[in-house]
């Protein structure tokens, strides 16, 4: 059996310091704010992607996105 007070280490996602998984840790899964700051920047620079297959119909109705410059939105 675990003891409560043990708390469960997990590597940051960052920089894979071993870092407790804890209600006191606020940043968790994270061992600091710099290294929460530093993955949120990895995503707002889109250096994180979902990989996407394509298909033939998004061929087909890729058209349909085409802008028309003389349509208003307004």
């Amino acid at each position: 059996m675990l003891n409560s007070n043990t708390a469960t280490l997990v590597a940051c996602p960052t920089c894979q310091t071993k870092t407790p998984w804890s209600k006191e840790n606020i940043d968790r899964p994270f061992c600091s704010p710099r290294c929460k700051l530093i993955d949120l920047g990895a995503w707002a620079s889109e250096s994180y992607a979902i990989p996407q297959q394509t298909s033939e119909e998004d061929e087909i109705f890729s058209e349909d996105l085409v802008i028309d410059p003389n349509k208003s939105f307004l």
